[in-house]
């Protein structure tokens, strides 16, 4: 059997004539008309060269013809590779040079300052703006609707994802076909998704939040989607009146608290509200169910292995946990120096096995060997445990990650730009609480005095370097880092110190 994505996406589709997508400018694009749009895409794509197996890399806004890129790709057997908005021609310079990609989609804002990076990895640049325009769409639109979709094999490519590692290098996370059509049946079932839903679809496509599981997991069930080009507080609570599903980040919650409209009225026909990619803080779960009478939904899952596990949806959705293993996802709590698993209630690294597991980083194989295990447990880096009900408890990280606004960022890259700053002898990035960000990137740096240095000092250099997310919020200037007997600086010491700078 074909196990290519688009192929079984494509034949689970009840009804053709049903609306997938639908615009806030009332655009509405049946399922019929998307796949015909996607077989256009597709010849677009082997016209460029692209064959199975080949990157095709995409640093694009929100879009329709976006989602219909990314559909074609791994149609035409490709491997689609997202690239955040905000990434720096620094920053893509890099992906493009590691991933090597046979073409590469760019708004035509930036195809000037994009082509030399494009062109020393040997791509083809071709463009896409927010409105669907550019050369790409001028190849689709003239090409025939008719694509025979590509064979694959459960193990090949579907996507590359890239994501920061602690050294500074970011790893091209590799995903199958299988990996993301397994995941998406287990949630359309665990979530009780169904062709009547209407999700509400505010999350940015450059990475497995909105891309693999909001997208997938819709199309999987022959639902539709409201299209939002962005989180826009208003137009959301407008629309809780026509939706049934909002899938979001804690952000999207706290800010949707601040609306006077939100009460159990407004949102009385939504059926689900999903949250991840942060920690949901209890009292936002808390006071959420208090105004709305609904309980937020708290998931778990990174890039590396999709969704791992999910609060219930019949059932209590206790705050402050990401619920139970789902459906054929193996999770053990295991010792972070020996591997011994470990029983419920203690504290150990956390390690997935299961379909929706990766299949190792991009050209890396000593770090896909040192987290990939060879009995197929992929070592996450979380910290956690099983409490007696056997719901699962994020504790920490072992390796420094931030996440804010539902971005990770890893601190050893900002630290490597600010180190090379004039009058900086050394500096630490850590994540502090924060009421809007869940954690706000913080640096704390050591001056050499002279010059003296000011919080502009540190941040404008960055603004050109870096994307706006992991930018620091604030920057600290100490006389010396905190540090062991071996040396290691201790950003716990630091985390402790200054825990309350956002309060408030």
């Amino acid at each position: 059997m074909n196990a290519n994505l688009f192929y079984i996406l494509s034949r689970g589709v009840a009804d053709p004539n049903a609306i997938a997508i639908e615009t806030p400018a009332g655009v509405r694009i049946s399922y019929a008309n998307l796949f015909d749009r996607v077989g256009q895409m597709a010849n677009a794509l082997v016209g460029f060269g692209v064959i199975p197996g080949d990157r095709v890399a995409a640093q694009v806004e929100k879009s329709i013809e976006a989602i219909v890129l990314y559909l074609a790709t791994v149609r035409a057997g490709g491997v689609f590779l997202p690239l955040n908005s905000g990434y720096t021609p620094a920053e893509i310079s890099y992906f493009l040079g590691d991933a090597e990609p046979r073409v590469f989609v760019c708004d035509p804002s930036k195809q000037k300052e994009l082509t030399g990076a494009a062109r020393q990895a040997a791509a083809k640049v071709v463009t896409l703006d927010a409105d669907g325009r550019g050369s790409l769409m001028d190849a689709a639109n003239t090409a025939p609707v008719a694509f025979d979709t590509v064979p694959r094999d459960c193990s090949d490519l579907a996507a590359l994802l890239y994501t920061s590692g602690t050294t500074g290098r970011s790893k091209g996370a590799m995903l199958t076909h299988a990996n993301l059509v397994s995941n998406a049946k287990v949630l359309r079932e665990a979530w009780r998704y169904s062709e009547q839903d209407i999700l509400i679809h505010a999350l940015p496509i450059f990475h497995t939040h909105g891309l693999f599981v909001a997208t997938n997991v819709t199309l999987f069930s022959g639902a539709s989607m409201i299209f939002l080009p962005r989180f826009d507080v208003d137009r959301v609570v407008e629309l809780f009146s026509r939706a049934t599903v909002l899938m979001g980040v804690p952000t999207f919650y706290v800010r949707l608290l601040q609306h006077t409209m939100l009460n159990d009225a407004a949102t009385s026909g939504m059926r689900l509200f999903i949250s991840g990619s942060a920690p949901l803080l209890a009292e936002t779960h808390r006071e959420w169910q208090a105004r709305t009478g609904h309980a937020i939904l708290e998931r778990y899952g990174m890039t590396e292995t999709n969704m791992n596990a999910s609060n219930p949806y019949d059932g209590e959705r206790i705050a402050g946990t990401v619920g139970m293993p789902l459906p054929g996802t193996e999770i053990i709590i295991t010792d972070p120096e020996t591997g011994t698993e470990l029983h419920s209630g203690e504290i150990g690294m956390i390690e997935v096995r299961g379909p929706n597991v990766f299949n190792g980083y991009w050209r890396m194989p000593d770090k896909t060997a040192a987290e990939l295990r060879g009995n197929g447990f992929f070592i996450t880096g979380d910290l956690g445990k099983f409490d007696e009900r056997g719901y699962l408890h994020i504790v920490g990280r072992g390796k420094d990650l931030i996440i804010t606004g539902g971005y990770n960022v890893y601190p050893k890259e900002i630290e490597s730009e600010i180190d090379a700053l004039p009058g900086v002898v050394e500096s630490a990035i850590i994540g502090l609480p924060h009421g809007y960000f869940g954690e706000a990137v913080t640096a704390v740096v050591v001056p050499t005095g002279s010059p003296a240095l000011t919080e502009s000092d540190i941040i404008a250099p960055l603004e050109e370097r870096l994307a706006r997310f992991k930018l620091p919020k604030r920057v600290l200037f100490v006389d010396e880092l905190p540090r062991n007997t071996m040396g290691k600086v201790q950003k716990n010491l630091l985390r402790e110190q200054f825990a309350e700078l956002y309060s408030g």
